[in-house]
Formats: structure tokens, sequence, C-alpha cells
């Protein structure tokens, strides 16, 4: 049983309707016909001795669009995620979490997040393991939505367990 005191669901909320908000501009911004590829190092860039900005660590590079796409893998299953230091958890689907295989039973979803398209239910959950480019964090705490995203967020409760990392303008440097 997880249990939370009201300041941090105070605070999860905020960042919750934050997050939920961007994915839905996404979802606007992008059709399904014009999927954005993710883009991720898992080595070092090797870059010319006059180079000002080296990566010299697993990184995610910026793509296209302007965001951090990072493929990863959840428990073993490969998903492209966003990136999104605005949340804070792990964000899932009903889509998502069913294709990893972390749905949560029904009475669970005993969350209720405000967005900015209206409420919406949320099941906490807890993941074995999140990888990407070689960074491997275990036990991540997750929320559940109970509907479906464009992309699982990747938030804090995977980047905050980092020793660092680094949002630069070109990738987001990840320090295991």
């Amino acid at each position: 049983m997880i249990r939370i005191d009201s300041r941090s669901l105070v605070v999860f909320l905020a960042a919750a309707i934050t997050s939920l908000g961007c994915v839905g501009a996404l979802r606007m911004a992008y059709s399904a016909d014009d999927p954005v590829g993710p883009v991720v190092l898992t080595a070092p860039v090797s870059v010319p001795e006059n180079a000002t900005s080296a990566i010299a660590a697993p990184a995610i590079l910026r793509a296209a669009d302007g965001h951090y796409w990072a493929e990863a893998s959840i428990d073993g299953r490969r998903t492209r995620m966003l990136v999104d230091t605005g949340a804070s958890l792990v964000t899932l689907g009903r889509r998502d979490a069913r294709r990893l295989g972390v749905m949560p039973q029904e009475s669970e979803f005993s969350h209720t997040l405000t967005t900015a398209a209206g409420p919406v239910k949320a099941a906490p959950v807890r993941l074995r393991s999140i990888a990407i480019a070689g960074v491997r964090i275990e036990d991540v705490d997750a929320m559940v939505i109970d509907h479906d995203l464009p992309a699982p967020l990747l938030g804090m409760s995977f980047l905050g367990r980092l020793s660092a990392f680094e949002a630069r303008q070109d990738a987001i440097v990840l320090k295991g």
C-alpha cells in the first residue's frame, strides 16, 4: 500500500496537470500518421578537438520537433517515451500500461487528477525497472492514467534517481 500525504498529492496534481496539458498539445500537434522517432545515443559522441560542447555520457538527443524522445525498456519491454521534467512521476496511459504488462486492477484507479481536459482517474504502480541508453533504474514509481496518452511520460521518478542529468540545447545527458 502506498501512502501519500496531502502536500505531496498537491504537488503531484500540479505536475500531472502540466504534463497532461503538454500531452494534449502534442496530441493536437502530431497525428498518428506523422510519428516522431526517438533518437537515443547509447555511447559517447565523438566530437572534434576544437568543439566546445562534447557529450561524454549516454544522452537523449533533441528530435526535430524540439522534444526529447527516449527509446526505453520498461520491465524488459521497449517503448518510446517523452522526456518530461515537469512530471513528478513516470506516467503511462492505459494502452501503454497494458502493452507493458503493468496494468493495475480497476479498483486501484482510486486517485482523481484534475487536468485541463477535466478530471481523470489514475492508479499508482511500481515499475521493476526502466533502462535508457545503458542507464538502468529499478523500482520506479509511476501512475497509470485512466485513458490513453499519445506517449508515456518519463518524469522525475526516473530522472531524479540518476546521479545527475544535464539538459542541453541539443541533448539531455544522463549520468547513472
